[in-house]
């Protein structure tokens, strides 16, 4: 495993691994901000929070691959009463390059509040500026809810985009290429960053999102 992590230490997230946001950068669509202080490492496990004023978190793994595996072992909840603004707990192939929406973006897991029932997932074709092109999809057959321990999985490779649940597969994308467009999996190459992501602005519903371990494969490993 070229770029893993098991959180097994205390303090922010490895600066060998992980890059950090500022204290604090702008927020998904400038909502909130995105601030280091709020993704640490307990001695077990990642722990990101967002918190009612809208600061919340985000980090960037300094390994960039074309095509592979990424697993990460998470849960997320809401801690405060639910006021109908809540963080979206993601998990993303962020492309390389930074350029978006051109070189795409996986979104193998994005739901709109924490601890949600089913998981739900963006894979965003490669595409020219415009209208966002995707594929959506929603967990058929739920299991328990994402405020428990599940392990999320995406497997990238020169054919496909396929997601697993606890080591269940629950989608498969590939191809669709047209005109403005290349197939789904045509991202030249990514990263994971794992973000509480604040569609809302202030008066957010507070919540925090754990992740256990994070474990990169390259492309030939099982």
């Amino acid at each position: 495993m070229p770029a893993s992590d098991e959180f097994r230490y205390e303090g922010p997230p490895d600066p060998e691994k992980w890059n950090h946001a500022g204290e604090c950068w702008a927020g998904h669509d400038g909502n909130g901000g995105r601030c280091a202080s709020r993704s640490t490492v307990d001695g077990e496990k990642l722990v990101q929070t967002g918190l009612a004023n809208g600061d919340s978190a985000w980090i960037a793994s300094r390994f960039d691959q074309q095509y592979g595996r990424w697993e990460a072992r998470v849960r997320s909840e809401g801690t405060g009463p639910d006021n109908g603004r809540q963080y979206h707990p993601l998990l993303i192939i962020w492309p390389q390059s930074d350029r978006w929406p051109e070189d795409g973006e996986y979104d193998f897991l994005e739901n709109g509040a924490p601890g949600e029932q089913c998981a739900e997932a963006f894979i965003h074709y490669p595409h020219g500026r415009g209208a966002i092109q995707q594929e959506f999809v929603r967990e058929a057959d739920c299991g328990e809810p994402l405020s428990e321990w599940h392990n999320v999985a995406v497997e990238w490779t020169p054919d496909h985009i396929k997601g697993f649940i606890d080591g269940e597969e629950w989608f498969s994308f590939s191809d669709g290429a047209r005109d403005g467009r290349r197939d789904i999996q045509a991202m030249p190459g990514g990263h994971l960053t794992i973000q509480l992501d604040n569609f809302f602005g202030g008066d957010m519903q507070p919540a925090t999102y754990e992740v256990d371990w994070v474990r990169i494969y390259a492309p030939d490993e099982k």
